[in-house]
């Protein structure tokens, strides 16, 4: 109770002061209008990625956030992945003297490298549980991608990525599209954590998504893959749905799909459906109702960021329900976040997570697992986050994220928490932990959020 006592002497809010928060509003589908009565509106369901290795599930995940963000790996975290990848067999024989020179423009908060210039390449196994189709060219090509709304870039293994670097994906070929134009002069780059980095040349070509057409957009075809994503051979490579300013086309930034396709929805909007060890759904241009309960949310994002970034507000913690008076008490803690349906886990502030995890008896950050880990046999509280006046409740059940100590979630006897700590990146990061907790709506065009709990189906 140590921890309460010196909550309590910080200002605190009540849950109906937390509700006063300003820029919020509340509301019905039917006052989200259609803007072209046109349009085309469609569901896409997700595919499970039927090659994904669950072994290391948890240290893997919370890697691969550090490796997006271009955030340095802790120490502790890299040597667990080093033993991970050596017990799925990868080689790193080959790659233990390899090096990647920091960009003279790296600067933090995105790079935390320790000056010398150099990181090692371990690789991060970028793994992606589930993905969504996506045709590109004439005639089409159906390629499996990550929906991701924390980047902004459409980028596809190709016939131009090496052979080496090829780990069994299914290719764009370019030469068998006769709509591929190449977009002279242009090339794309992105730097990941681990040093390594993807690249390659722009094409201008078709892309169907659900049936929506989009002629002319950038397709980013990789002449250099990181071995991070060489290893999942069912994806074949990523769409980005954020915002322009994060696009990594040079010299000049490329419109996203989702831009492109604006004017042919019939609301400027998508919705994400992220379901519990399931196939989930993506709604373009409409809002179906039978996905979430009650009123939407509408919360105002900072769209100039190139994310979609909002401001989270408070927090409060369920006690396992043993104390309902203590966990109506509501933290205030401001923190900028992203909704971010690429990442796998909660990443939020170091004073949320230690919060949280000392109500679950026996949690501890590990070493020896790289992250929040806890008995797999405790029963875990809720945690309640607040963005202004909506207050999320994420069910305990969806923070025991995977196995630790063995494969087997029955034998299993250490679980990895599907919370851990934002420190060291420049935002807290609500991945699909989040969102298998609520449904969320993407407004284009008004660049905002919105959230309801999703249904119970």
């Amino acid at each position: 109770m140590k921890f309460w006592a010196a909550v309590a002497a910080v200002s605190l809010l009540t849950a109906t002061e937390a509700a006063a928060a300003p820029q919020v509003l509340q509301a019905n589908p039917s006052d989200v209008k259609s803007r072209n009565i046109e349009g085309r509106s469609f569901k896409l369901a997700q595919i499970k990625n039927v090659h994904f290795n669950q072994h290391g599930k948890g240290p893997r995940a919370l890697a691969a956030v550090y490796e997006k963000y271009d955030i340095e790996l802790p120490e502790t975290l890299l040597t667990v992945l080093r033993q991970i990848l050596l017990d799925i067999g990868f080689d790193l024989r080959a790659r233990s003297l390899m090096s990647a020179r920091t960009p003279d423009n790296a600067t933090a908060p995105y790079n935390n490298n320790t000056g010398q210039g150099e990181v090692t390449a371990t690789p991060i196994p970028f793994d992606v549980e589930y993905l969504t189709p996506v045709d590109i060219g004439n005639p089409p090509q159906t390629l499996p991608l990550c929906f991701d709304t924390g980047s902004s870039d459409l980028w596809v293994f190709s016939s131009n990525t090496p052979v080496s670097q090829q780990g069994g994906q299914k290719l764009f070929h370019i030469d068998n599209s006769t709509s591929a134009q190449k977009l002279q002069n242009h090339t794309w780059s992105i730097r990941y954590g681990d040093g390594s980095g993807s690249s390659g040349e722009v094409y201008l070509d078709t892309v169907d998504v659900g049936g929506i057409k989009v002629e002319n957009q950038a397709v980013e075809t990789a002449n250099q893959v990181s071995s991070s994503f060489t290893r999942d051979e069912h994806s074949s490579g990523i769409l980005g749905l954020g915002f322009q300013p994060i696009n990594m086309v040079r010299p000049n930034k490329q419109k996203t799909f989702i831009d492109n396709a604006l004017k042919s929805l019939a609301m400027p909007l998508f919705t994400a459906n992220i379901r519990k060890a399931a196939e989930g759904n993506y709604n373009f241009g409409f809002i179906d109702e039978t996905e979430y309960l009650g009123n939407l949310t509408m919360i105002p994002v900072d769209a100039a960021s190139g994310y979609w970034k909002f401001k989270g507000t408070a927090f409060s913690t369920g006690f396992n329900g043993t104390n309902s008076a203590i966990s109506d008490i509501v933290v205030p803690l401001e923190h900028p976040a992203i909704a971010d349906t690429g990442t796998t886990l909660l990443m939020i502030p170091e004073a949320i997570v230690q919060a949280y995890y000392r109500q679950v008896a026996n949690a501890y950050d590990s070493k020896i697992y790289g992250g929040w880990v806890f008995p797999c046999n405790s029963t875990l509280p809720d945690l309640t986050l607040y963005i202004s006046s909506y207050k999320a409740v994420i069910p305990g059940e969806l923070i025991n994220f995977a196995p630790a100590d063995l494969d087997d979630p029955a034998t299993a006897t250490i679980c990895y928490g599907g919370v851990q700590s934002s420190r060291g990146f420049p935002f807290a990061i609500y991945g699909n932990v989040f969102f298998k907790a609520h449904w969320t709506m993407f407004h284009v065009e008004e660049k905002k959020l919105g959230f309801a709990p999703r249904s119970g189906e």
